[in-house]
């Protein structure tokens, strides 16, 4: 703890100090990581550059990454209106729950929730970011562990793609208003950046029309962030990377006692050094308040009543990472190193029926070693091979609940869990080859393994949704995968691609939410969800014009036996088969730029029997932007042009909440 803490210090220090070598113009900092390994040829990436970033009409990170498809949240909605414990992220329909099951990195930093795995969508903003990488399938490796279905890198944007200023404002629909800015200025060789954002609107019913009650109002949200980067070089080949970002996420579920406050700290320093020897040392630190209140609803949702007061879920992460990367010679490339985490956290919560205090949590750790073998022979071929080991230890776990007025405690609901600990090994190959003649054409295939620990919310901590509850589960085991897969691609030109991959998954002990009761469902490990499926991805370039689609087909099924044997064979919970994402867009550089985008997603099911089913849903957005001269433009955007109703959610008793219904925007924007 403490080198960690010195380790923080010193970056700081070293920002404020900027050393003398700064000053020294020969030098270049890139504000990102090492280079990437040539071996990543054989997996499948989908990039995503700062022109489609500029170019989303909800300016939302969560829904652009759904140009990526198979990409999913638990729920369809989006961070205005979800839930955030329900906003964790997965791909190729390795879904159950609503925990993380893939690795989100923000500049080599995780950025999912210490306690719950779910994902501050609203902290990271589009307009801080230079580009994304969707890595789609498990055992990313040298990132650490959590990689189930895939791994999302998130890179600030560099010196040379931001602006000196970038700033505006725009007003939506149900009184919105959405602010940001950024701020970008040379330190010496260096660079500094500070970015803010301020969000809020009156929202819309979730509810849908026919399904509401007097109790139903519209879902108000607020959110504001703020963020700061500085880059500078501390030697000829090294360069020192701080980052600190600032989150408070304010949303009303559209029900009286509903409402939810999430506060987001997040700190990290990186040392890059790029000499023959590469290497790279990271330090993070995560702070989390979180704070819900829940309801009970009446019959025909006439009468509403406060059921849970979740008043603080205090947590923290911190981490640490080493990777370094040998000089082999041309054609080899060896990354080594490890990595640590550490998350502790708790809930805290009054039953409001009974007067009853809850407090559950506990503390995990994991601490690993990675190594990553690239080489290129010859003939147009990458080999890769890479492997982990992970030491994970589950401390300090217990639920304890007690007579608010006696505190005296509820035995039959207290306990103190014994610790827990275990090793896993993972690791993933694959081969990428481009034929002699042929060089346009690649083909690859990989196979890889996974694993995740379940969070300390789903080891711990009861939920309740509207009338739904779900118990924890103290006793989960880890998630665990395998997959293969193979795919080829077809680039004829700069710009121009076309990509296909079948795949074949099977994630052991998946954690669902398994019913044990009506309106009861309790956090199990089913043997297995097997998905399977095929992904296609492209993307064309005509001189001003641009055209990017994707689509997944995917067929994923629960197996299952002993008291879950009643979902084998079912698909899990909020897996859709289908999904496509097709953008168009033109831009005129000094001009206009224009983008249309289509996306639908297939029917899928509310919960684990297959009962309730989600109608299948295709939306359109579009965005505008004319330039007025003296850095000033105006933006028109559209989203859910069609006002398209998207399920979201439907409960048991047939209640159906929809995501975002159309919403139109005009803005402002000033850039030098």
């Amino acid at each position: 703890m403490r080198l960690f803490h010195y380790l923080l210090g010193a970056g700081c220090l070293g920002i404020l100090a900027t050393p003398a070598q700064a000053e020294d113009a020969d030098i270049i900092v890139t504000g990102q990581g090492l280079q990437r390994s040539p071996g990543d040829a054989a997996f499948d990436v989908i990039a995503i550059d700062r022109s489609r970033l500029e170019m989303s009409a909800s300016g939302r990170m969560e829904d652009i990454l759904r140009d990526a498809a198979g990409f999913q949240q638990f729920r369809r909605s989006d961070a205005r209106s979800a839930h955030p414990t329900s906003q964790g992220a997965t791909l190729r329909g390795l879904g159950g729950n609503a925990s993380t099951r893939a690795l989100i990195l923000l500049d080599g930093v995780p950025v999912v929730d210490p306690f719950g795995g779910w994902v501050s969508w609203a902290a990271l903003d589009p307009a801080r970011i230079g580009h994304v990488r969707v890595t789609r399938g498990g055992g990313s490796g040298v990132y650490g562990a959590g990689a189930l279905a895939g791994t999302i890198e998130l890179s600030s944007v560099g010196p040379e793609e931001a602006r000196g200023l970038s700033a505006g404002i725009a007003y939506g629909s149900r009184e919105s208003i959405d602010a940001d800015a950024t701020l970008t200025a040379r330190l010496g060789g260096g660079f500094a950046m500070l970015s803010g954002g301020f969000a809020r609107g009156d929202g819309f019913i979730p509810i849908v029309e026919e399904s509401r009650g007097p109790i139903d109002r519209a879902a108000r949200y607020r959110q504001s962030r703020l963020a700061a980067r500085a880059v500078i070089p501390v030697g000829v080949d090294t360069e020192l990377q701080a980052n600190g970002s600032f989150l408070l996420d304010q949303r009303d579920r559209g029900v009286p006692f509903t409402g939810n406050s999430n506060l987001a700290v997040d700190s990290s320093v990186r040392l890059v050094g790029r000499g023959i020897w590469g290497w790279e040392a990271t330090a993070w630190l995560q702070h989390r308040e979180f704070s819900s209140g829940f309801a009970s609803i009446g019959a025909r949702r006439a009468t509403v009543t406060q059921s849970l007061d979740q008043y603080n879920v205090p947590a923290n992460g911190l981490g640490a990472r080493v990777e370094l990367q040998p000089w082999l010679g041309e054609g080899r490339n060896l990354r080594i190193g490890g990595d640590i985490r550490r998350v502790k956290g708790r809930t805290q919560e009054l039953v409001v029926a009974t007067n009853t205090g809850r407090i559950a949590g506990g503390a995990q750790t994991i601490y690993g070693a990675f190594a990553e073998l690239a080489l290129l022979p010859g003939d147009g071929l990458t080999l890769t091979t890479s492997g982990r080991i992970d030491r994970w230890q589950l401390r300090d776990g217990l639920r304890r609940e007690f007579n608010r007025n006696t505190l005296s405690p509820v035995p039959a609901n207290s306990a103190v869990y014994p610790d827990r600990s275990g090793t896993e090994t993972t690791g993933r190959a694959g081969i990428a080859w481009n034929p002699d003649g042929a060089s346009a054409v690649t083909l690859r295939a990989a196979a890889y393994s996974g694993w995740r620990l379940p969070t300390l919310n789903e080891l711990y901590r009861p939920f309740r949704a509207g009338n739904d509850s779900t118990i924890a589960n103290p006793l989960l085991d880890p998630e665990r995968v395998k997959g293969v897969e193979g795919g080829i691609a077809y680039a004829p030109l700069p710009g121009w691609r076309l990509g296909a991959t079948i795949f074949w998954n099977r994630l052991d002990d998946a954690i669902s939410n398994v019913t044990i009761a009506p309106n009861t469902r309790q956090r199990q490990n089913v043997d297995a969800i097997r998905s399977r499926g095929i992904e296609i991805d492209g993307m064309a370039t005509l001189g001003e014009y641009r055209l990017t689609g994707s689509y997944s087909h995917i067929d994923p099924r629960v197996r299952a036996g002993g008291a879950a044997l009643a979902l084998d064979g079912l698909r899990p919970a909020q897996t859709p088969r289908d999904q496509f994402s097709l953008a168009g867009e033109w831009s005129r550089p000094g001009v206009a730029r224009l983008g249309v985008t289509a996306r639908y997603v297939a029917a899928q099911f509310e919960d684990d029997q297959n009962s309730r089913a989600l109608d299948d849903a295709l939306t359109f957005d579009a965005v505008g932007a004319v330039e007025l001269g003296q850095g000033f433009s105006v933006e028109l955007r559209a989203e859910n042009i069609a006002d398209k109703r998207v399920e979201a959610t439907v409960g048991a008793d047939g209640v159906v909440e929809r995501a975002t219904p159309r919403t139109l925007w005009v803005g402002l924007r000033l850039t030098r």
